[in-house]
């Protein structure tokens, strides 16, 4: 059933561009023997791609990346779950954003050299563009779409293992503490938005066991609060909330999503 249903990602395939792409490229990068070269080739093409090469039959990997980021949620959430059985939800799902959020599917893309076979604007090319994490996570999860209509669940499954479960020690990933304001700060950054503000928003208690109550503000924008015994934690809870907010409205905001999911109606 699930293969059913991911299979409607699928398209039939169509001519590779001339040596953009290389088999043996591919099966190094993936450690996989590959069958649909093509798929492959789509998962490595950069939107940008499409506003030089006009051809009506050239889609970009983001519908693959759609279902590799389905995928490799699902594959992560299963093998935390088996593998801390005595973790609650709130610890597997902390370790589970540690695991696939954009910075660590980069870090896991620099180490294939992703970004080096990534097809994309030469503009976008000659700046930032095989090193931005964004670029490089969402081509990550476009090639784990690809494998599994390649190869299917368990050949996705090998390649999550190997790239993303396989490279990091879990047990210390899970107990790192974040810190919020620094991830909020860089989240910030990297979007040219100004830096969040911390103010009290209300005290209580007597002065040896005061309570606060602070806020973050980004952009005159309220965006989360935190309450704790101390001001440093109360910021920390801040931001945490403010993140899950902004990272939410990206998520909606994402390009594609409303095509695809009629493409999807339309083509069942």
């Amino acid at each position: 059933m699930i293969r059913r249903f991911f299979s409607l990602f699928a398209r039939r395939p169509r001519p590779l561009l001339s040596g953009a792409v290389n088999r043996d490229a591919i099966e190094q990068l993936t450690g996989l023997t590959i069958g649909d070269l093509a798929v492959y080739e789509r998962a490595l093409t950069h939107r940008s791609l499409l506003r030089t090469d006009l051809r009506p039959d050239l889609r970009s990997n983001e519908r693959l990346e759609f279902l590799g980021d389905a995928i490799l949620g699902m594959v992560v959430a299963e093998h935390l779950f088996s593998r801390f059985p005595d973790r609650d939800e709130g610890y597997l799902t902390r370790l589970r954003s540690k695991l696939v959020n954009r910075k660590a599917l980069a870090a896991s893309a620099t180490e294939l050299n992703l970004g080096q076979v990534i097809l994309m604007s030469d503009a976008i090319a000659a700046t930032t563009g095989r090193t931005s994490e964004s670029i490089l996570s969402d081509a990550f999860e476009a090639v784990i779409g690809a494998i599994f209509i390649d190869l299917g669940m368990d050949a996705a499954r090998k390649f999550i293992n190997r790239t993303v479960l396989h490279r990091v020690n879990l047990s210390e990933l899970g107990s790192q503490q974040d810190n919020f304001k620094s991830l909020l700060l860089e989240f910030a950054q990297a979007r040219k938005w100004p830096q969040p503000a911390y103010r009290i928003k209300h005290e209580s208690g007597p002065s040896h066991d005061k309570i606060f109550t602070i806020e973050v503000v980004l952009s005159d924008r309220f965006l989360g609060e935190g309450i704790a015994r101390s001001k440093k934690e109360a910021e920390q809870q801040a931001a945490r909330e403010a993140l899950r907010i902004l990272s939410d409205e990206e998520k909606a905001q994402k390009s594609g999503r409303e095509e695809i999911i009629e493409s999807i109606q339309d083509d069942s």
